[in-house]
């Protein structure tokens, strides 16, 4: 595996920055495999790890569209889905961006998700360390530093 170089949230810009990306993003629950991808996005911005985009092609889980939606002043409108494996309903466990904003029309047909909310997720084989708090769903490496915005006293950043 190659070592990849130290980045610090505070240098990722604002507006954020959606990039392609070729780590190996995986990521399971329940015994089953949500998606395994190699085509996904991420998307940086000053105080949050990365989120990573992935294909919709390339998610084997059943998703079922919920009624919630927020805004993003960059990204647009965010639609929430449902993630179903094994019978079990993990609510509002990924989100999308149907009709971006100009300048993210990248992220159009992919999905991110909390991986807060999932049994494991993973980029190049390293297990994922979700970011503080419940909102952000950012994906922590050892390759990314901070401090993070969106644990307790960090809302006023």
């Amino acid at each position: 595996m190659m070592q990849r170089p130290t980045e610090s949230v505070w240098d990722y810009p604002r507006p954020p920055r959606a990039e392609p990306t070729d780590r190996h993003i995986t990521a399971s629950h329940r015994g089953e495999v949500v998606f395994d991808s190699r085509g996904a996005v991420r998307v940086l911005e000053t105080s949050h790890p990365p989120v990573y985009y992935i294909p919709r092609a390339d998610v084997r889980a059943v998703l079922t569209a919920t009624r919630r939606r927020t805004f993003c002043e960059f990204k647009g409108y965010a639609s929430y889905w449902n993630l179903v494996v094994g019978g079990v309903v993990v609510p509002d466990a990924a989100w999308s961006y149907e009709d971006p904003a100009p300048g993210y029309e990248i992220l159009r047909s992919r999905l991110a998700f909390y991986p807060g909310l999932l049994d494991e997720c993973a980029v190049d084989g390293e297990r994922v360390v979700p970011q503080p708090g419940d909102f952000y769903g950012g994906w922590l490496t050892a390759d990314i530093t901070g401090p993070f915005k969106g644990g307790p006293g960090t809302q006023g950043w």
